[in-house]
């Protein structure tokens, strides 16, 4: 008798048994925990073997069985993915899922509208995204778990493929009150005595402390942060200047105090935003027509993302 199980299923079980549990499975694939219970008991049920040791409040842990089933679980919803990304080339039609990361830096101010402009010329694409920072993103491209990254060209590993859009030379953040704000620009050797807020991510932080360690300084570092918004209402509120790439929409920090952005003087290096993928492959009709859109959808927005008001 043949089994009957549902790519879906394999889905569901897949998802459990890299997060650990249910819960956190219901929302890797954004669907209910009692229909993911249901169908990784059903997928028992079909293959006659138990795939998870349940432990009370504490998750579920993979079987000997369950591990050996997981990898080829694996394989075979990437094996579906690749069909049905050979019947669109075939048919010449975007369609199908998309998992798209992006540097967290940059996320808010250009994901979402980038997404919602993209879905409403390609109706049956669907989108899922990830922030993350730049080793972060790296990994996930090389685990398949995205099909693509919006990020800098930062440190980039010569077995990924990156195509730049647009250029981003760096800005200084500053509160309207610090003494330097009257400037139309600023250097390293003017902001090194002054306090300062480190956006501190992987790779980011060595970039931005790079153009003092050239010119022979050391930032006086006071304040460091993960957080986009935390740094700019810091800034924002006296505890140091900070340095960007990218100006967000308006000059306030999040409580409503105002920033400002001047250029950064000297030969620094920018940084190109553009679209990471894996090096080497065929990349699909859906990938080739989001890279498309997302090089016009920024380029039109240049002005606004290099701080031009």
């Amino acid at each position: 008798m043949p089994l009957r199980y549902t790519l879906r299923q394999l889905e569901y079980f897949v998802a459990v048994g890299e997060t650990g549990s249910i819960a956190a499975a219901s929302q890797q694939v954004n669907v209910s925990s009692p229909s993911i219970s249901a169908s990784v008991s059903q997928l028992e049920e079909e293959l006659g073997v138990k795939l998870f040791v349940r432990h009370h409040a504490q998750g579920l842990t993979p079987t000997l069985a369950g591990r050996k089933l997981l990898d080829h679980a694996a394989t075979v919803l990437r094996e579906a993915a690749a069909l049905r990304d050979l019947a669109g080339d075939l048919s010449g039609s975007v369609r199908g899922p998309l998992a798209v990361g992006c540097l967290s830096t940059f996320a808010q101010m250009v994901l979402p509208g980038l997404r919602r402009s993209f879905v409403e010329q390609y109706s049956d694409v669907r989108i899922s995204q990830i922030e993350a920072d730049q080793s972060t993103l790296f990994g996930l491209l090389r685990q398949a778990k995205i099909d693509l990254a919006l990020t800098y060209d930062l440190d980039l590993p010569r077995d990924l493929s990156f195509v730049p859009i647009l250029e981003l030379p760096p800005l200084v953040a500053l509160s309207e009150t610090h003494p330097l704000a009257h400037l139309p620009a600023v250097s390293v050797e003017e902001l090194a005595p002054y306090p300062m807020v480190l956006l501190d991510l992987p790779l980011s932080a060595d970039y931005f402390l790079s153009f003092f360690n050239a010119a022979g300084l050391r930032a006086n570092i006071t304040e460091r942060t993960r957080d986009m918004a935390v740094m700019r209402g810091l800034v924002a509120n006296g505890f140091g200047y900070s340095i960007v790439n990218v100006r967000p929409l308006h000059d306030l920090a999040p409580d409503g105090k105002p920033l400002r952005f001047v250029p950064l003087t000297g030969d620094q290096r920018s940084m190109k935003m553009g679209i990471l993928m894996g090096s080497g492959s065929d990349h699909t009709q859906l990938h080739k027509a989001f890279l498309a859109h997302a090089q016009n959808w920024i380029e039109s927005r240049a002005d606004r993302l290099l701080g031009a008001r």
